[in-house]
C-alpha cells in the first residue's frame, strides 16, 4: 500500500501544487533559513494569513545572522498580528544560536534540530527534509488528519499509543517515497486542501480508492479527538491613561501568555466589581499610580487558544504617584502619534485604531 500511496500522492502534487514562496520552483530553491522561517510561521496558521508575514520578515531579515542581530521588540513590530508569540521570541533565540553556535547554517541532524527553540520532532523533521532531503516522518495536524483517514484510525489521536502509531506510518511512508521532499509537501498539501476537518473532498481525492475511511463511510468523522472543555471568558477593563498629552503603556514579561508586546495596563474585572472600579483597582495594583476613569472607548471580543475576553478600555486621567511595574517588565510614557511604534496584542491594537481616530477630535 505504502508504494501505491506515495507514487498517487506525489503524481497528484505534481500537477497541482500551490506555488508559494518557501517551495522549489523554477529558478528558485528554498535556503534552510527560509524553510524554517515558514514551518515555525504554518505553525497553527494558515498559508494566506503567513504569505504576507513572511514575506515582511524576509525582506526585513534576508538572513538569519539579520534576525540575530535584531532588537526583541523589532522583531515582535514585524510578528505583529501572526498571534502565537512564544513562536516569534523562540524564533529569535533560535536564530541567536544558528548564527554564533553553528555559523549562520542550520544544523542537518535531528537531535540538534529539536534542540533549538520552538522546535519540535515534526517541525525539525519538515526542515530537514525540504532543506537537506533527508527522509524524515512528519506528523503536524494536516497530516495526522490524513493518515487517520486513510489508516481508518478511530481511536483518539491525542493518546501516546495512537500518537506512537501514526509516527510509524508516517516512517514507512516517507522511507517507501522515490522523492521524500516532494512526499512531505504532497502530504500536507493534500491535508490543507483536500483532506480537510468535517467536510472532506473525497470526490477529488487521490488516494479514494486506498482510503480506509472512505470505504468505511466514516472520513468526515476522523480524527477522533478529545473533547474540549467548554471555553472560559473574561471581562477585561483596561486605560489608557493620559498625562500631559502623554500615554502610558506596560511591556509585558518576555515568558508567558503575549509575552514582550506593550499593552495597555488593566486586568480582570472580579465578581460584583464595576469596569470603572477594575481599571482603577487593577491599575494602582500593577503600577502603583492613582487614576480617574472616564468615558469608554472601545469594547472588543477576542479569543485566545484557552480562553474568550472582552476588553472594555477607557480613557483615564493620571492623578497622581510613579509608575512602579508590579506584573510589566516596563512601562513608558508615550505620544499618542507614536504607539504605532510598538507591538501591541491584537485587542489592544484594536483600541488603538479606534484611539488615534478620535484624536484630532481629542485635541480639538
Amino acid at each position: 500500500m505504502e508504494k501505491a500511496f506515495t507514487h498517487q500522492l506525489i503524481k497528484w502534487y505534481t500537477a497541482h501544487k500551490r506555488d508559494l514562496p518557501w517551495r522549489k520552483s523554477d529558478g528558485h530553491t528554498p535556503g534552510a533559513y527560509e524553510i524554517w522561517l515558514s514551518e515555525i510561521m504554518l505553525q497553527q496558521t494558515q498559508v494566506a494569513t503567513v504569505l504576507d508575514y513572511y514575506r515582511k520578515v524576509l525582506k526585513l531579515f534576508p538572513t538569519v545572522q539579520h534576525l540575530a542581530k535584531a532588537d526583541l521588540d523589532t522583531v515582535l513590530k514585524a510578528w505583529e498580528g501572526l498571534g502565537y508569540y512564544a513562536r516569534c521570541r523562540n524564533l529569535h533565540k533560535t536564530a541567536q544560536i544558528v548564527s554564533e553556535q553553528y555559523q549562520g547554517r542550520f544544523p542537518d541532524t535531528i537531535e540538534e534540530m529539536q534542540a533549538l527553540p520552538g522546535i519540535g520532532q515534526s517541525t525539525a523533521g519538515a526542515i530537514l527534509t525540504f532543506a537537506y532531503n533527508q527522509r524524515q516522518p512528519i506528523l503536524d495536524g494536516n497530516v495526522k488528519r490524513v493518515l487517520s483517514r486513510v489508516y481508518a484510525v478511530t481511536d483518539n489521536i491525542a493518546k501516546p499509543d495512537v500518537i506512537k502509531r501514526m509516527w510509524g506510518y508516517s516512517n514507512n511512508l516517507i522511507n517507501a517515497a522515490g522523492d521524500p521532499y516532494s512526499f512531505n509537501q504532497a502530504i500536507m498539501e493534500l491535508g490543507a486542501t483536500l483532506c480537510i476537518p468535517k467536510e472532506p473532498r473525497c470526490l477529488v481525492c487521490p488516494l479514494s480508492n486506498l482510503c480506509k475511511a472512505k470505504a468505511k463511510g466514516i472520513a468526515h468523522e476522523l480524527p477522533v479527538k478529545t473533547k474540549k472543555a467548554p471555553t472560559p471568558h473574561y471581562d477585561i477593563a483596561v486605560g489608557v491613561v493620559w498625562k500631559s498629552g502623554k500615554i502610558l503603556i506596560q511591556q509585558r514579561p518576555n515568558e508567558g501568555l503575549l509575552g514582550g508586546l506593550w499593552e495597555f495596563p488593566g486586568g480582570k474585572q472580579e465578581p460584583k466589581e464595576t469596569l470603572e472600579e477594575t481599571v482603577g483597582r487593577e491599575i494602582a495594583e500593577e503600577l502603583e499610580i492613582e487614576i480617574t476613569v472616564g468615558e469608554k472607548i472601545a469594547t472588543v471580543k477576542h479569543a485566545y487558544t484557552h480562553f474568550k475576553i472582552t476588553l472594555h478600555a477607557y480613557h483615564c486621567n493620571w492623578k497622581s504617584g510613579k509608575p512602579e511595574p508590579k506584573a510589566a517588565q516596563a512601562w513608558l510614557w508615550v505620544q499618542p502619534e507614536e504607539l504605532s511604534k510598538y507591538a501591541f496584542p491584537k485587542a489592544n491594537k484594536t483600541v488603538l485604531e479606534t484611539l488615534l481616530k478620535e484624536l484630532p477630535a481629542l485635541k480639538a
